[in-house]
């Protein structure tokens, strides 16, 4: 019995002092284990560090390669904003010295110069402006008229847009088409003395499509209509307009295509805006989209003035250009819209 507990006594002795030395041996395992998370800390801390010829889409992995995406992107923001705060430094530091601020480049700055943009003093241009089917109007001979119609059976939203838009444009009438072809209705108008015909056309149920033809001798023009939004849908609308005539403003149709639209939407309202209803109707040109609004602006004292929408509010892209009255068979067109041109970029306009 002796043996047996010395022997078990001596087993506890040796197992004590293993453990001992275990204690020992972790110290600097834990000390190894705090030195690599401090790497890891500082290394997140610097950002992912990728290696100068990395490329993301060699990553087969979908998951992975999307979260290095973002690593990337979310690197490059922080190198972007360092440069950004490091050239404030440099310029606060040189004051007066500083060069001149990088003008953005923008698809705007950047156009490819048009042969066809008109100078205002060009006297080749004054004589078309003053021979064209617009002369009549600028002359002050005739007054606009404007007669609004649909495509047939239209639904109620696009009914709405038209109601809209009459109240936006002075003398205009809406009439529905009752099934009647346009090669019948334009003769119609031209008697009873309207100066325009507008055709809303409509694609499961949304207004998409605009024709205005100018009358009796054109041109007509075809429209995408885009984006839109009647008065119910827009917040912090004002009261519906008033029968003020508005004021036209027509911005950036530089070109001679680009001012002979802008003329014939400056044909649609009467020569002498009524500044007592302080309404504005703006067609706006940027990159080839034409953006329509309508405002009312409030004087809120002597030198501020706030603006107001009215609505509605849509886009329109030009499709073509058709020299005299609408005429799909055997109309000539002056310009067409080609969707897959050879030349063309993203830098090329044509209003």
């Amino acid at each position: 019995n002796a043996t047996t507990s010395e022997s078990v006594s001596k087993k506890k002795g040796k197992t004590k002092k293993v453990k001992r030395k275990v204690k020992h041996d972790e110290a600097p395992v834990q000390e190894m284990e705090q030195a690599e998370g401090e790497e890891t800390e500082k290394k997140s801390e610097s950002g992912p560090c990728f290696p100068p010829t990395f490329s993301v889409s060699e990553i087969k992995n979908k998951q992975r390669r999307h979260s290095m995406f973002l690593k990337l992107k979310e690197e490059k923001r922080k190198q972007k904003l360092e440069l950004k705060k490091k050239k404030k430094k440099e310029r606060k530091a040189l004051g007066d010295k500083a060069p001149p601020k990088e003008v953005p480049k923008t698809i705007e700055n950047q156009r490819i110069y048009d042969e066809t943009t008109v100078n205002p003093e060009d006297e080749e241009v004054a004589f078309d402006e003053g021979t064209d089917e617009f002369s009549a109007y600028f002359n002050r001979l005739t007054n606009p008229k404007v007669l609004i119609t649909t495509s047939d059976r239209p639904r109620g939203r696009t009914v709405r847009f038209c109601e809209q838009l009459a109240t936006v444009i002075p003398h205009a009438h809406v009439y529905y088409r009752r099934g009647l072809a346009l090669k019948r209705v334009i003769p119609q108008c031209v008697s009873r003395g309207f100066t325009y015909l507008m055709v809303i056309n409509e694609d499961r149920k949304v207004p998409n499509g605009l024709v205005l033809c100018h009358l009796p001798d054109g041109p007509t023009a075809h429209f995408k209509v885009s984006n839109v939004r009647l008065r119910k849908e827009m917040k912090r609308r004002g009261k519906d307009p008033t029968e003020h005539v508005p004021e036209v403003i027509l911005n950036n149709f530089t070109t001679r295509l680009g001012h002979s639209i802008g003329r014939m939407f400056a044909a649609l309202f009467p020569h002498d805006p009524q500044f007592v209803g302080r309404q504005v109707a703006t067609f706006h040109n940027q990159r080839d989209f034409i953006f329509f609004r309508f405002h009312r602006y409030i004087f809120k004292n002597e030198k501020k003035v706030g603006i107001q929408e009215l609505g509605p509010r849509f886009t329109l892209k030009l499709r073509s250009l058709q020299k005299g009255t609408f005429d799909s068979k055997f109309g000539e067109y002056e310009w067409v819209h080609k969707r897959h041109e050879m030349d063309s970029s993203r830098r090329k306009f044509h209003l």
